[in-house]
């Protein structure tokens, strides 16, 4: 089923490549007649005058015309975001923006097209403009979230709150942004699943990228060990352990001790790196310390069970039993004269 599926994608990016292909060249044919059309076959033919959308004078074929817009404006509009998406190779930052012009060429270059096929036609479209004013008025008191994500997508891409790229926690989902649309967001997680989102509903956003992430590192010795001693050959070997892992920007340092366990004693230790590499740091913190620690023999704590041997406990003498009684009214009576407080719960 997933071999049926994989050829199936390859052969559906296959008819689409070479269907751009077919496109791309009669698009060329079509700007080579534009440029030595008239020389060929004459600047008043008919013909010319109908590809040439520029020539308004002289009678023209309206299908031929229609055509020659399609080429034009369309082709344009393609070439112009294969040009933004060759620009998005060499920037960082400002993607969001060069996307959203993408996405508004594609949709501007289609209606020009169709505006202009109109006014072949004989299509009034001064009229048909002010009925579409009128319509979209109409149409935007019923499409009101519609015109929120529109407007949403604006303020994100102009106010920097996030770009293509950029990682993010929204609503519990830590993805990398992939795309930033006109009316929706697209996310990708480190599985590789996607999360789309209105623009709109993108409301308490953690922008991840902006800023170096701390990332905590916890390693456990033994309580016999001492940690003078430890703590002497963590910081001789800190500056080595940071050169070995390129990811860090910052660190790492030495914290302290941060708990004493059950079995060991906690020491804590943090470093900066970007979001993107975070959890390959952790992952490489922790081999570097276990490095360390076996080659000064610093013992890591495993699970331990302390059984204890039975016990013969002394038991109270009748002087201790009446001594304790009297302490412990005595205790009773001194609470309740000093009432209720803190110290009595």
């Amino acid at each position: 089923m997933i071999a049926f599926k994989e050829k199936s994608e390859k052969t559906q990016k296959l008819v689409s490549t070479v269907f751009t292909i077919v496109l791309l060249c009669l698009a060329a044919v079509y700007f080579v007649l534009l440029l030595i059309g008239g020389k060929i076959f004459g600047e008043d033919s008919q013909l010319y005058r109908s590809l040439n959308i520029f020539s308004g004078a002289g009678d023209y074929i309206k299908w031929i015309r229609i055509v020659s817009y399609g080429f034009f404006f369309i082709t344009l509009g393609y070439v112009l975001r294969i040009f933004i998406c060759w620009i998005l190779t060499f920037i960082k930052k400002g993607k969001a923006i060069l996307n959203l012009i993408s996405s508004f060429i594609k949709y501007l270059s289609v209606l020009v097209f169709i505006f202009a096929s109109l006014k072949t036609m004989g299509v009034d479209t001064g009229t048909l403009l002010a009925g579409i004013g009128i319509l979209s008025l109409i149409v935007g008191l019923g499409a009101q979230p519609l015109i929120e994500d529109i407007i949403s997508g604006l303020f994100i891409v102009f106010e920097e709150v996030f770009d293509v790229g950029d990682i993010i926690i929204v609503d519990g989902f830590r993805g990398t942004v992939r795309d930033i649309g006109i009316r929706t967001t697209r996310f990708e997680d480190t599985a590789g699943n996607f999360k789309i989102m209105n623009n709109s509903d993108l409301r308490t956003v953690i922008n991840l990228t902006d800023r170096l992430t701390l990332v905590p590192c916890v390693v456990q010795i033994e309580y016999g060990e001492s940690i003078e001693r430890v703590e002497a050959i963590i910081k001789d070997n800190l500056k080595k352990i940071g050169d070995a892992i390129p990811d860090i920007v910052e660190g790492p340092l030495y914290k302290g001790v941060s708990e004493l366990g059950a079995s060991g004693v906690s020491l804590k230790f943090v470093a900066k790196c970007e979001e993107s590499a975070r959890f390959q740091v952790e992952r490489d913190m922790n081999r570097q310390f276990k490095l360390l620690f076996d080659a000064h023999n610093i013992s890591i704590p495993f699970t331990q069970v302390v059984l204890h041997q039975p016990t013969t406990f002394d038991k109270a003498t009748t002087a201790e039993k009446k001594k304790s009684e009297a302490f412990v009214n005595q205790s009773r009576s001194n609470t309740a004269d000093a009432g209720d407080n803190d110290y009595d719960r």
